[in-house]
């Protein structure tokens, strides 16, 4: 019970942060679209090209939510540790766990309105080429699999924030490697053998990226893809980089505990 009483808690909490900072998700709303929209230009060579629409779009969504979901976590766990108000937690019955989990539920749901724009921006302009946005079922095994392994990211950063100062740029960074290497504009076919190699290897949303561009835009099965490390990769990533993001932030967090410095300035 407490468990779950302090998970509901941390849940409620993020979303309310979400309801209170509307005026920035309209913002973020209208500018990752757009965003979208100028990189298909640029690669268009300044025309909105149909061929483009759909394979980039695939991939922004999933870069919009990676960049949302973990940029929530990290910043709202690291203003509790620099304004001491997660060392408090440790003195209350809570487990740490219920805390970290929660919030990486709201910082989930909390992504979802920027990347729900970012798609139906897509499909619209997909609609004004004359093309049709595809649909398939078997495109939920992906994303989940792109959120589960978000989460697993994030568990990792959160736990780093826990030890190391002026850890902040890690999460910029982390981002723009993803936008370069991750497959979520160019292919990962169309890269050096090692990027490709690396970026399935260890970035969240990259084997859900090709997963669902051969699902809507080549049409194959789930169990046929024919690019990547298949579905076996597809669903064994996640888990390890959740797995590994849970032993790394306890690892952190007994560190922290031991050192003092869960609410270090």
């Amino acid at each position: 019970m407490t468990f779950a009483r302090g998970f509901a808690a941390e849940v409620r909490k993020g979303l309310l942060d979400l309801a209170a900072g509307w005026r920035e998700v309209l913002i973020q709303m209208v500018t990752f679209p757009l965003f979208y929209l100028l990189i298909v230009l640029f690669m268009g060579g300044g025309q909105l090209r149909a061929d483009l629409l759909a394979p980039v779009l695939l991939g922004m969504v999933a870069l919009t939510f990676i960049h949302e979901q973990v940029n929530r976590v990290f910043w709202s766990y690291l203003g509790d540790i620099q304004s001491g108000v997660l060392e408090q937690t440790y003195l209350t019955p809570l487990p740490s766990a219920s805390l970290i989990l929660g919030r990486q539920v709201a910082a989930a749901v909390s992504a979802l309105p920027t990347a729900l724009a970012v798609l139906a921006t897509g499909a619209t302009a997909i609609a004004v080429q004359g093309g049709r946005m595809p649909v398939d079922a078997q495109v939920i095994v992906p994303l989940a699999a792109i959120v589960l392994g978000t989460c697993g990211l994030a568990l990792i950063l959160c736990g780093l924030a826990l030890v190391f100062r002026r850890i902040e740029i890690i999460t910029q960074l982390s981002v723009a490697v993803y936008a370069i290497a991750g497959g979520t504009l160019v292919p990962l076919a169309a890269m050096p053998d090692a990027v490709a190699f690396l970026s399935r290897l260890v970035v969240p949303i990259a084997p859900g990226i090709e997963a669902m561009r051969d699902i809507l835009l080549g049409g194959h099965a789930l169990v046929s893809l024919p690019t990547g490390w298949g579905l076996g990769w597809l669903l064994a990533q996640p888990l390890l980089i959740t797995a590994a993001g849970v032993v790394l932030f306890n690892r952190f967090e007994r560190l922290a505990r031991r050192r003092g410095t869960l609410g270090r300035p």
